[in-house]
């Protein structure tokens, strides 16, 4: 049910960045390629009472050790009613809770902002807001009209900023594990399910899944990838195919070669 649950445990150079990964510093990989786990589990939130020690222990201000604290406070006293209760986790202090509370969610309680990104230290400022618009927190949340009539200048202080406060309204508007946008439609082509059903001159939707220097490797809906050779890219000369695409790319491709002996599939994206 939570992919990314499952996804942190594994090595992240297992998951395959390029022809070169095996090249470069291994532990200046990792240390990268755990940043970018890092920053993806941070803007996503983790849920409180689910959450596995993998995936705690990537949360700003956690480590393994208060992960493990996290898991026993769990099976000790139940769920977390509240982020507040953080704070009776053992080891993990008032720094600690400062860096992690606004990651951790914790869905269904009596405060809906224990569900958002909005850290503790600013539900006094939505508060204020649901006040002054005579409103819940709770309304406040669900109701787009009521949110886009705040004044947030109103709101700026010393300590809070006109970024802070527009990041909150942001969240505001979207609370919850899922940061993304609407997901985009995409449907490989219906009549294409092998190999055998291509035929030289096809144009197929198809997905970018490798980036090498000599081209691009492209998901058409079949068990094998396509290549577009480097100079089927663009009419323009290009160095390297980085230039114009990039892993996950959705993009448009004509079938130029099909040798179904070798399992090969040539691809072209010129018009």
């Amino acid at each position: 049910m939570d992919p990314l649950a499952e996804l942190v445990k594994i090595d992240p150079k297992s998951i395959g960045v390029g022809q070169y990964q095996h090249d470069v510093d291994q532990t200046k990989l990792k240390e990268s390629l755990d940043q970018v786990v890092i920053s993806a589990v941070n803007q996503v939130g983790v849920n409180l009472n689910t959450a596995s020690k993998h995936l705690l222990q990537y949360v700003s201000g956690i480590g393994p050790k208060m992960a493990e604290n996290i898991i026993l406070y769990r099976k000790e006293n139940g769920k977390f009613q509240s982020r507040k209760d953080l704070m009776q986790v053992k080891g993990l202090g008032a720094k600690a809770f400062e860096q992690s509370a606004g990651f951790l969610r914790i869905p269904n309680t009596v405060n809906p902002l224990d569900n958002s990104a909005v850290h503790p230290e600013s539900y006094h400022i939505v508060n204020k807001m649901a006040k002054d618009v005579n409103e819940s927190v709770e309304a406040l949340i669900k109701n787009n009209i009521t949110r886009q009539q705040i004044d947030i200048k109103k709101y700026v202080t010393d300590k809070v900023g006109l970024p802070t406060l527009q990041d909150i309204l942001k969240e505001l508007a979207k609370p919850g594990l899922d940061p993304r946008g609407q997901a985009e439609v995409f449907a490989f082509d219906d009549s294409v399910r092998e190999i055998s059903d291509l035929k030289p001159g096809m144009w197929l939707p198809g997905i970018v899944t490798n980036l090498a220097k000599f081209g691009a490797f492209v998901d058409i809906g079949i068990k094998e990838n396509g290549l577009v050779h480097i100079s089927q890219i663009t009419n323009r000369f290009i160095k390297d195919p980085a230039e114009v695409l990039k892993l996950g790319q959705k993009v448009t491709v004509r079938v130029v070669e099909v040798d179904i002996e070798r399992k090969r599939v040539q691809l072209s994206m010129k018009e």
